[in-house]
């Protein structure tokens, strides 16, 4: 192996690969690839036990949130989520970092081998190889290559015909159904949640998010048809409570507490380091599902586990680079839908208290639904006194001038809404060195949000500074 880090080597060698999250595009979804993949590998992914998840959002934090439980509970645990931040260990880890670089490379120099000798005339259907079929064969290779006896998989896209679903998992869990990527599984609800179903096996236990009703009748029939035990979160979950506090370490950690009226022998209570009531929804779905599986597994471990979760670029505090007084704060949260934008939202003006200004830098892809994010963004009593609109970095289709013309319309229409100073930077470099200099300036806190991309973009000019 090179000098480099494996996960750079296959960074590279990846780069050559068709990537629907570099380049959408339909009819790249099917399992034959996938399936004739792991079989030439031994089907690594039948090493372990797994559970898998798929929904519009929370996937990642949900994920993170049963790895880690698992861990605490002494099993080790592979965790499988995306996108990644800074580096693609992210993606293919634990739930409290990555996995030994030995590990990497075995995997990889395996993988490579076995990749390159295959000749063209042996895939199905004359199909070329994907990014994320390589990227997820990768993972199962790793974890099988780390001996863990658990791993915990998130979902791409959809899940019918995503790369994982060649899984049997001991458990499937769906978190909450959103109209998203609706060019790829469908312009309803329904439709996307049959996509998401897809995950659903025959025999295997379901745990759910409370859905639309809509989304809940496609998940009840197949879960009957495939005979299998789901349960909504809304159906066992008597309370939840939840109140930020500020904490010595990290600036802010979440206190919660959850009350079932089955599976738990007692309520659970646990400090969170993920914020906000999305979290303790995705906190309270990750216990259910652990608990389901180990009925007998002592609330106490699951409470730890829920309390050393870490995910970034979920409600992230960090300081200015600019500020060097320290005292400006920068949010990042990669917050892609309408539901998960106004969840964000919500928790950082409890973060900054009630009446503080603060700016915002925004970025979102083109298949977003803008008009409603940028309501969101511009309510009655405008919560940003400077905004900046800008592209999600260069690796994401993105429409400037339409989210530009969503924001102007609504900003036209709000008496107040022009006292909020705005900026349209096409540049996303000089568009985030900017927001930050600017919020650092007037020593005010920055939400950083609209896309993971972006997120990730921001994180690398935090550091080269």
């Amino acid at each position: 192996m090179s000098e480099k880090r494996a996960v750079e080597v296959l960074d590279e060698w990846l780069d050559s690969y068709l990537n629907f999250e570099k380049l959408p595009q339909k009819n790249m979804f099917w399992l034959d690839t996938i399936k004739f993949l792991c079989n030439r590998f031994g089907n690594p992914q039948e090493s372990y036990k797994s559970f898998h998840v798929a929904g519009s959002k929370g996937k990642g934090s949900v994920s993170t949130f049963i790895s880690s439980i698992l861990e605490e509970a002494g099993f080790p645990c592979g965790l499988y989520t995306s996108p990644h931040i800074l580096d693609l260990s992210e993606r293919i880890g634990s739930a409290h970092g990555p996995l030994p670089e030995s590990v990497y490379e075995n995997a990889l120099r395996l993988m490579v081998c076995r990749v390159e000798s295959i000749i063209p005339e042996q895939l199905p259907n004359d199909r070329e190889i994907t990014w994320f079929e390589l990227i997820t064969l990768y993972a199962f290779l790793c974890f099988r290559e780390a001996g863990l006896p658990w791993a915990v998989f998130e979902t791409g896209l959809g899940g019918r015909l995503d790369a994982t679903n060649v899984l049997l998992p001991q458990m499937c869990v769906l978190t909450p159904i959103e109209l998203e990527h609706t060019e790829f599984l469908g312009n309803t609800i329904c439709a996307i949640a049959g996509e998401k179903a897809g995950i659903i096996k025959a025999g295997v236990p379901v745990c759910s998010s409370a859905q639309k009703k809509e989304a809940e009748d496609v998940f009840r029939a197949k879960a009957e048809e495939f005979g299998s035990d789901i349960v909504f979160i809304n159906e066992v979950l008597e309370s939840m409570d939840y109140s930020l506090k500020k904490d010595e370490n990290s600036g802010f950690i979440m206190q919660t507490s959850f009350t079932f009226n089955r599976f738990f022998s007692r309520p659970l209570s646990a400090c969170l380091h993920l914020l906000g009531r999305v979290q303790a929804e995705n906190a309270a779905l990750a216990a259910l599902s652990v608990k389901r599986i180990f009925p007998d597994l002592d609330e106490s471990i699951i409470e730890r586990g829920l309390e050393k979760a870490r995910l970034p670029g979920r409600c992230e505090i960090t300081v200015n680079p600019y500020d060097e007084s320290g005292k400006s704060i920068i949010v990042l949260d990669g917050a892609h839908t309408v539901n998960s934008l106004s969840g964000i939202l919500d928790t950082f003006s409890r973060i900054i208290g009630k009446g503080t200004k603060a700016d915002l830098l925004f970025a979102c892809a083109s298949d977003k639904d803008m008009t409603h994010m940028v309501k969101l963004l511009l309510p009655d009593e405008p919560l940003f006194e400077s905004i900046t609109l800008t592209r999600p970095g260069g690796k994401k289709h993105s429409d400037l001038d339409t989210l530009a013309d969503a924001f102007m319309k609504q900003r036209a229409a709000l008496s107040s809404g022009n006292d909020v100073h705005y900026a349209i930077e096409k540049d996303y470099k000089s568009g985030i060195h900017n927001a930050l200099k600017e919020a650092a300036e007037r020593h005010v806190p920055l939400l950083v949000t609209g896309s993971f991309y972006l997120v990730s973009e921001v994180k690398q000019a935090m550091q080269a500074l």
